[in-house]
């Protein structure tokens, strides 16, 4: 029984899309060290969350689920679940706000640290924290 026939490959392309995507913006978060890459591929991930779900809501064959006029609906035709789609919805508005907050938070890093690169800037916390330390060392005060 052969399972990754072409067939079967381009029927969930959608969930090889999803994967692709996924793994992409894992990537970009974990390998990357400037923030502002690190919040594109946060992006990423999340519109291949919202991929997958939308993908789940879809039936084939299946019809919009709207309620017809006349107040009478056939049983044997089969609607799409609208859920994942309203849900999908309130995701994009709360990725926007949270994808906006973490620029500004960027942008508030930047200021305090002139970088906006990881490496520079737990460099830069380390050095303030050494030298905060050394200070009541030498007061001799415990730490």
């Amino acid at each position: 029984m052969h399972f990754f026939t072409s067939e079967f490959f381009f029927g969930h392309i959608n969930y090889w899309l999803f994967i692709v995507l996924m793994m992409t913006g894992l990537y970009i978060v974990i390998g990357k060290g400037n923030l502002v890459k690190k919040i594109v591929g946060l992006n990423i991930f999340q519109t291949s969350v919202f991929m997958f779900y939308i993908s789940m809501g879809k039936i084939s064959g299946g019809t919009a689920p709207i309620f017809p006029l006349d107040g009478k609906y056939d049983p044997e035709i089969a609607y799409s679940n609208p859920l994942p789609h309203v849900l999908i919805l309130t995701a994009i508005v709360v990725g926007i706000a949270t994808t906006s907050l973490g620029l500004a938070l960027i942008i508030r890093i930047r200021e305090e640290y002139h970088s906006i690169e990881e490496e520079e800037i737990t460099v830069i916390e380390d050095t303030v924290f050494r030298s905060e330390h050394l200070v009541v060392a030498s007061q001799g005060e415990p730490l």
